[in-house]
């Protein structure tokens, strides 16, 4: 499937995903804002039944206007211009809750209307045992003032969502979806990725190995001529062409090897001092035919002063050898300028590679230390390579316990900068 059409299904998931989630919302709310009405009603109600209960207990008439007031969303009142018994109380509004299923435990305070003082409080918790006839003889009494009762629910919103079992299930079961929506969209971009990455390896594959082995079968051809042996350096040329494409396929072959060793296996260093700046330089004389030929420049500033580590020194050479010949391949259709500086900060030692070739582009710069990734160039193979060279630079600095960064901008080049710590 072409990536167009997955990014096209994945938008379209996610829309319908966006408009199911926001309607869940939209209904949850709804549902939270009835059963909230709902909640008021019954504790209105079953207020009201305590107050009536309690005037005709004192033998009196009840007033006119409702004696119930809610202050907030969870904080009722109730005028009692009469005597108010604790106990009495205390069970009617428990059993009055209890009938009308508000099984959410409350506090309840009793205040003297005179002072607006509280002169008695308590909090009730359904877990308790129901109260009987010696606990409410117990609680105090008051007579001949006047008062009234507030009643407050700390735990309102979450008696609310124990009414809506349904509506909370269902929203957990639509957030799970989500979630693995989510995680199978990730699966199905990684994977095509991967299998993008796959293809250009193995494209690349095929344009690295083609030359060579078409060379090979060209040279090996002429050889089987029998006049050749008339031709002794015509001979060697041929014999020699055929040794050194066979020695670039072995180089090719060893190099895919090497990754895929050291992906199924702990990377084992063979750690010893040694000096960095030797080391540069001796890459730098391997280079130097190539460099050459491009009729490139290489400066060299080593101002580290502390310039031994301990470290293996055939990846340390291969590290140093992969960033330069990158240098050389991608410097464009100029002459290779390749800028090298060792310098030390604190117990590290910081080497910088810097060219002046084509540079990367933003958005390819956190993927090019990846496994087989290549900047995308189209159909236009001009340098050679499988995508593995920055992949075991950064492999293998990480083994080092070091890291390496790039700051590149588009036509003006990139500036590698290794940081590895001194550790002898």
């Amino acid at each position: 499937m072409k990536r167009g059409v997955i990014r096209a299904v994945i938008v379209l998931a996610i829309i319908s995903i966006v408009g199911i989630a926001s309607t869940q919302v939209y209904w949850l709310k709804k549902a939270f804002d009835l059963n909230e009405d709902q909640f008021n009603r019954d504790v209105n109600t079953a207020l009201y039944t305590v107050a009536s209960k309690l005037f005709e207990i004192s033998r009196t008439s009840p007033p006119e206007i409702n004696p119930i007031e809610q202050l907030s969303t969870n904080y009722y009142v109730v005028t009692i211009t009469n005597e108010i018994d604790a106990g009495i109380l205390e069970y009617l509004l428990k059993t009055e809750f209890q009938k009308r299923n508000i099984q959410a435990d409350f506090e309840y305070g009793i205040y003297d209307c005179n002072d607006d003082k509280m002169v008695y409080g308590n909090y009730v918790s359904f877990d308790q045992q129901p109260l009987n006839e010696e606990v409410q003889t117990s609680l105090p009494k008051w007579g001949k003032q006047q008062y009234y009762f507030g009643v407050y629910f700390p735990d309102k919103e979450f008696q609310i969502i124990n009414r809506m079992e349904v509506w909370v299930f269902s929203t957990i079961v639509l957030f799970v979806v989500i979630i693995f929506f989510a995680y199978a969209s990730f699966i199905i971009l990684k994977q095509k990725r991967l299998s993008e990455i796959q293809k250009d390896f193995i494209n690349n594959m095929t344009h690295e190995f083609k030359t060579p082995i078409s060379t090979i079968s060209v040279s090996s051809g002429v050889l089987k001529n029998p006049d050749i042996l008339e031709n002794p350096g015509r001979l060697m040329s041929y014999a020699t062409i055929i040794q050194n494409e066979s020695h670039r396929l072995k180089t090719q072959v060893d190099r895919v090897l090497q990754i895929a060793t050291l992906d199924d296996e702990p990377i084992a260093l063979k750690k010893e001092v040694f000096d960095i700046h030797s080391i540069i330089d001796q890459t730098l004389t391997t280079l130097s035919p190539k460099i050459e030929q491009l009729q490139g420049n290489v400066k060299s500033v080593f101002e580290a002063s502390q310039n031994k580590i301990k470290a293996d020194q055939l990846h340390f050479t291969n590290i140093i050898y992969n960033l330069l010949d990158n240098a050389i391949k991608y410097c464009g259709t100029e002459p290779p300028k390749i800028e090298i500086l060792t310098k030390n900060i604190n117990q590290s030692i910081i080497i910088q590679i810097k060219d002046y070739g084509i540079g990367i582009e933003k958005k390819e710069q956190q993927k090019i230390f990846s496994k087989f990734y290549r900047v995308p160039t189209g159909n236009v193979h001009n340098v050679k390579g499988f995508g593995l060279g920055l992949y075991y630079v950064n492999l293998m600095l990480k083994a080092h316990n070091g890291s390496i960064e790039l700051s590149s901008d588009l036509d003006k080049g990139s500036l590698f900068t290794i940081y590895l710590p001194i550790d002898l």
